[in-house]
């Protein structure tokens, strides 16, 4: 743990440290060796909460951009279940910064107790499994709503440049088609030729391919935002009505200010405007 209580403020850990975990109460001691992370552990006793994990470098650069009363917030439930939340926003958006793989049941039973929260996964153990492809157009523009992606897959070179349909070029014959009912028909367009109407309208949306994926993120009900060291993060997310799978890029730095400013998980990354300090 990064903080223990001492006179009832949190403190990091100090060499020589004692404290009290501001979760149930007991004995904390300072964990200061030089070859470990700084932290506090409970005296004589494991971790009181099951969800905790050890943390890692990453775990502790991620909390250490929130201010000191957002990070370990002790969180109740209405039927008296604690746990305790990695960061949980003014707003009550609650960020579990995860490392490790996790069963589904234990994903499941998290996101039912916060529920207005959200995943940030670090990507750096299956970064060489996950493929960025190519780019796609805002799924509500007009552009969006007439094309159907063929899916990328590692080695198939041509979908993973840009191949699509277009609907309206079978509706012609069939005015009553849809996108998520459509069976096949009509010409195949490369991205690679050019089409600047679908440059034009991305706004952050993009192919990719998880080889061996970790599927309990891909079924979580919470949104789940992956972290490759970039600047930017990459959320899991649905395109269309067909169920094409794609990652939503959004700026890390817009990601810190809206789930502190957001009362909802769900309305991060879309509104726009422009950030504090952006010229």
């Amino acid at each position: 743990m990064e903080f223990a209580l001492i006179d009832g403020l949190k403190r990091e850990p100090f060499l020589g440290g004692r404290g009290n975990c501001g979760m149930c109460g007991s004995a904390m001691v300072a964990k200061c060796g030089p070859r470990v992370m700084h932290h506090w552990a409970h005296f004589g006793r494991r971790n009181c909460d099951p969800w905790w994990e050890n943390e890692t470098p990453w775990h502790r650069a991620w909390k250490s951009q929130f201010p000191i009363e957002c990070r370990e917030v002790v969180h109740f439930a209405d039927d008296g279940e604690i746990h305790r939340a990695d960061i949980k926003t003014p707003t009550g958006i609650v960020i579990e910064v995860q490392h490790s793989a996790m069963t589904d049941a234990e994903r499941l039973s998290r996101e039912a107790f916060y529920q207005n929260m959200v995943w940030v996964i670090d990507g750096a153990p299956f970064s060489k499994n996950f493929d960025f492809y190519h780019l796609l157009p805002c799924p509500k523009s007009d552009v969006a709503k007439d094309l159907l992606w063929l899916k990328a897959k590692r080695h198939q070179d041509g979908a993973n440049a840009g191949i699509f349909l277009r609907i309206s070029e079978v509706r012609k014959d069939d005015p009553g088609v849809e996108k998520e009912t459509w069976k096949g028909g009509g010409e195949m367009h490369f991205l690679c030729h050019g089409y600047p109407e679908i440059d034009l309208a991305y706004c952050g949306h993009q192919q990719y391919d998880w080889v061996r994926p970790r599927r309990t993120w891909l079924d979580a009900s919470c949104p789940v935002y992956i972290d490759f060291g970039e600047d930017w993060l990459a959320r899991l997310q649905t395109y269309d009505e067909t169920g094409l799978a794609c990652i939503f890029r959004v700026a890390k730095r817009k990601f810190i200010h809206d789930v502190m400013t957001e009362a909802s998980a769900a309305d991060i990354a879309t509104r726009f405007y422009p950030l504090p300090g952006s010229r």
